[in-house]
């Protein structure tokens, strides 16, 4: 995952720190508020809410999050379509940061500047809503250096958040025919012996494989993934792949299950997926795929500690370490896995 420093994107330099946002983010955001962190002089969180009329509640939590790991500092950014034009707006948006940096500043956080932009598109128009003189038009956020970097990394930048979505979506009429055959395949997971748990890591590989091939699997071989990785042996085995020389197959397999598992199965997808996207640095993906996850079970304990570590900006290289437990899972169990990698690029 590339690094970028506080200096690349210094309140005196809005028009690089504006077009960076759509690449941080993986999407292009509209009427929103982004708060980026900076941490020892590296970017840290990168969070993104809707705005509201009833902001101060929300700006408690936000301030909650960003504070977690301690930044020194932070650059708030409201993208609103109507804040140029409109006076009530302006006044709104002067509020909002007055009640952001008094938020951030109780949590030992500085509020370096706060922007205004009606659209993060080249030629898109900003101003301080901090009460601080300056204004002009943003780079076209689609060539901008961390645009580039985001490709390197392998992840894919969306036009709007609802593409991004549509990766995780889950397709009604397809889970809904797969239900009676998970129904039929469903086991007792943990209660079954070793050697099935093996032969169900061992399944999975196959299937995953057969994908990247072209091999769109049948009805009953997707119901036996959805049922094996509710083996919790099984499931934990698999995050390992994430860090594995065959991670993209992996990951093409987790987003096919994301979209066709009906519910309960369809979680462990979603987590396994979002495990995936996090570990090579795709927060976006991993971020959707979590809020899917957590509607389908809020309590879902690998979903839950995912969803707090990313909003809290834990570093990707520091979820890999996870994978390690994979790894000793399937020596117990007799498997044989991909061997560890880099960092890899997203599934096709």
């Amino acid at each position: 995952m590339t690094t970028f420093r506080a200096s690349d994107f210094h309140p005196t330099k809005p028009a690089a720190l504006l077009a960076a946002i759509p690449a941080l983010l993986g999407f292009v955001p509209e009427v929103s508020l982004v708060l980026v962190t900076f941490e020892d002089d590296e970017v840290g969180c990168v969070m993104r809410v809707d705005l509201s009329d009833e902001f101060d509640d929300v700006l408690d939590h936000v301030a909650d999050v960003a504070a977690t790991n301690g930044p020194g500092a932070a650059v708030a950014v409201i993208v609103d379509d109507d804040g140029a034009a409109c006076r009530m707006c302006l006044d709104e948006h002067r509020s909002l940061s007055d009640v952001l940096d008094e938020h951030l500043g109780d949590r030992g956080v500085e509020l370096l500047a706060t922007y205004v932009v009606d659209r993060l598109e080249a030629d898109g128009r900003w101003h301080r809503a901090d009460g601080a003189p300056g204004s002009g038009v943003i780079d076209d956020p689609m060539c901008s250096p961390m645009a580039a970097a985001a490709v390197l990394d392998g992840r894919r930048l969306y036009a709007r958040r609802t593409e991004l979505q549509a990766v995780v979506a889950v397709d009604p009429v397809r889970a809904e025919g797969l239900r009676m055959a998970m129904l039929r395949a469903e086991h007792d997971g943990e209660l079954r012996p070793d050697l099935d748990a093996r032969r169900d890591v061992e399944l999975v590989l196959a299937v995953a494989r057969g994908l990247s091939e072209g091999l769109l699997p049948e009805d009953d071989d997707l119901a036996a993934v959805g049922c094996a990785i509710a083996d919790t042996r099984v499931r934990d085995t698999l995050y390992a792949l994430a860090v594995g020389r065959e991670a993209d197959r992996a990951e093409a397999l987790w987003a096919l299950l994301a979209r066709a598992l009906p519910d309960p199965w369809r979680v462990e997808a979603l987590v396994l997926l979002a495990f995936s996207a996090y570990a090579r640095g795709d927060g976006p993906l991993a971020g959707v795929s979590l809020e899917a996850a957590l509607r389908c079970d809020g309590r879902h304990r690998m979903a839950v500690m995912l969803d707090q570590a990313l909003q809290s900006g834990m570093r990707p290289e520091q979820i890999r370490e996870l994978a390690q437990t994979g790894y000793r899972l399937a020596k117990r169990l007799g498997v044989r896995l991909p061997p560890r990698q880099g960092v890899g690029k997203r599934a096709g």
